[in-house]
């Protein structure tokens, strides 16, 4: 925590956001003396904005307002959190800078949640994370020469319904990657519903993208089939 430079959240779902406050108490036991910037998307009738999430664990009503001199002006603290709204838009956009980072966002569908992609720019290197995405927009913009493109992996090839509206299938995965040519692809996310596929998933891939893929060891075990 005391090295972070930037918290950036693609959306609000609870598999994406829960260890936020975990996260910021570990704080505590680092000496942490500079600001963190916190960016997140801008919120609707169905989630919050980044400010209201920050504010419901931190503000001085908060969950953890036992917390709340990281955020509340006028408690002293050794340093604070700067959460920040994103207004999604279909263009890669700059959201934050800093020295050799820089960090663009990305509006991306995923049902009627209000989310983001984001491209990294830092050292020379390129590292663009989807988010959860139906793929339509201009993920190919954004993943454009990317050294890593971290994909989430939520769904099967042939998937239906809300699951597809709400995720990008493998298919749609490789072909953004190809598109973009980007260097090296991560599938992330994975979920039960993709667990045992991967051979299948890789196939649909390939055909579309030439790269090196990796499957991320980070199995997201929602009971959802």
């Amino acid at each position: 925590m005391s090295q972070l430079d930037v918290i950036l959240f693609t959306h609000f779902h609870v598999d994406h956001s829960a260890d936020f406050a975990a996260l910021i108490k570990s704080s505590w036991f680092e000496e942490r003396k500079r600001p963190l910037p916190i960016y997140g998307p801008d919120g609707n009738d169905f989630m919050p904005a980044t400010t209201e999430f920050v504010a419901d664990f931190f503000g001085e009503r908060g969950v953890y307002r036992y917390l709340s001199e990281l955020l509340v002006l006028g408690e002293e603290s050794d340093y604070k959190l700067q959460p920040h709204n994103v207004v999604g838009s279909t263009k890669p956009i700059a959201a934050f800078r800093n020295g050799n980072l820089a960090a663009y966002s990305l509006r991306v569908i995923h049902g009627g949640v209000p989310a983001l992609a984001w491209r990294i720019e830092v050292g020379g290197k390129l590292i663009v994370f989807s988010g959860d995405s139906n793929g339509e927009g201009s993920l190919t913009q954004l993943a454009s020469n990317a050294d890593l493109f971290v994909a989430h992996n939520a769904v099967p090839q042939g998937a239906a319904g809300i699951e597809r509206r709400l995720h990008m299938p493998p298919s749609v995965i490789g072909q953004i990657a190809g598109d973009a040519h980007v260097k090296q692809l991560v599938l992330s996310h994975r979920m039960l519903r993709t667990l045992g596929k991967e051979d299948q998933t890789r196939s649909e891939i390939k055909r579309r993208y030439s790269g090196p893929v990796e499957f991320a060891n980070d199995l997201d075990c929602f009971p959802i089939r």
